[in-house]
């Protein structure tokens, strides 16, 4: 007849509330430790964060285009959303050299 281990159930297992600890909190860094992998990562940075993103090229227009782009908004109906639109790219536009 085989022997049980001490506080084993008359089956030969273990009762449930002697099952073995979880090592799952182990493999976890702890959250300093990431705070300190995030600073030294940081550091490693090449860029300072000063850098500007480059102006886009403004393309210019002749005179007689403008004139014409004028006559041709003038010509649109009333209300016409494409006028908006040409007013938020001169937005846009002097904001391009703005940034040069």
């Amino acid at each position: 007849m085989p022997v049980n281990a001490p506080g084993a159930l008359p089956n030969g297992l273990m009762p449930e509330k002697e099952t073995m600890p979880s090592t799952a909190k182990c493999s976890t860094l702890p959250p300093v430790a990431l705070l300190i992998v995030t600073l030294w990562l940081t550091g490693c940075a090449t860029a300072g964060s000063e850098t500007r993103a480059p102006c886009p090229p403004v393309v210019e227009y002749s005179s007689g285009n403008q004139a014409r782009a004028a006559d041709e908004v003038e010509a649109l109906p009333e209300g016409a959303v494409i006028v908006r639109m040409l007013s938020d790219y001169a937005v846009l536009r002097d904001q391009a050299r703005a940034c040069r």
